[in-house]
């Protein structure tokens, strides 16, 4: 038996108050089928943009630790 055939087997069993709580489940299921997937997180990190001083990226450590100032680097 195909799984078309197995879910109307079981759609005959349904009462109309479980049909429309049914149909309400497919028709989500099939909007969310249409939309394009979730933007992944890696690709997240990839659209962040910061603003800082130029040796920012070869210092990032005493920055990090305070040795060096953002504040005074940007002036």
């Amino acid at each position: 038996m195909t799984t078309k055939e197995l879910i109307l087997r079981e759609l005959e069993q349904l009462n109309d108050e479980e049909l429309d709580a049914l149909f309400a489940l497919v028709q989500e299921f099939l909007e969310q089928k249409g939309r394009k997937p979730p933007i992944g997180f890696l690709e997240r990190l990839g659209e962040i943009q910061i603003s800082g001083p130029e040796d920012f990226s070869e210092n990032f450590d005493l920055y990090l630790s305070g040795e060096k100032s953002i504040d005074v680097a940007l002036r």
